[in-house]
């Protein structure tokens, strides 16, 4: 049994939430998402609350019952707050900006990298603070996710892009013989 699907999930009061053969769309003050979910599992919006109940009780339909109700908050969040995450540029040499819309990194190769941004994105540079936000958590991480594999951070200076707050681990580097 999903302890997250069990719960009722609250509407704020300035996102309106529907569901409509398959489809549930929410619109608040970021804008309008919408995601196509499966029969499996009934979607009950009454009042300010959406209730989920899976129609049988199998394993798979139960793994996704509490799935289901993940993406639903995930999505009302986003349309009322909206989703960010913050990258560091670390290294002597290396920069970033944003030209049009591709984020240009310079981060110590024979070329720059060029990556472009993709659609319902928005990417903030600040000296080397690079911030991604948008309404989709989904789109949000994973172009995060690719924006570090350029040039992840390797132990021994701690050189890469790297997370706001993540903690790289620094390896001791060779000790002179004396």
């Amino acid at each position: 049994m999903s302890r997250l699907g069990k719960k009722a999930i609250t509407i704020p009061k300035e996102v309106n939430a529907s569901f409509e053969s398959g489809m549930f769309s929410a619109k608040g003050p970021k804008g309008e998402m919408s995601r196509k979910f499966k029969s499996d599992i009934d979607i009950k919006i009454e009042n300010d609350t959406i209730k989920l109940t899976p129609k049988t009780k199998t394993k798979a339909i139960v793994s996704l019952w509490g799935t289901y109700a993940s993406h639903i908050k995930n999505i009302i969040a986003g349309v009322t707050d909206g989703y960010f995450k913050e990258l560091v540029l670390e290294g002597v040499g290396y920069r970033v900006s944003v030209e049009g819309n591709d984020l240009v990194l310079k981060v110590g190769f024979s070329h720059n990298v060029k990556l472009k941004t993709p659609e319902g994105l928005k990417v903030e540079v600040e000296k080397n603070n690079i911030k991604i936000s948008g309404m989709s958590k989904e789109d949000v991480g994973s172009f995060a996710a690719i924006v570090r594999d350029v040039k992840k951070p390797e132990p021994y200076k701690g050189k890469g892009i790297r997370y706001a707050d993540e903690v790289v681990k620094r390896k001791q580097g060779k000790k002179s013989a004396k």
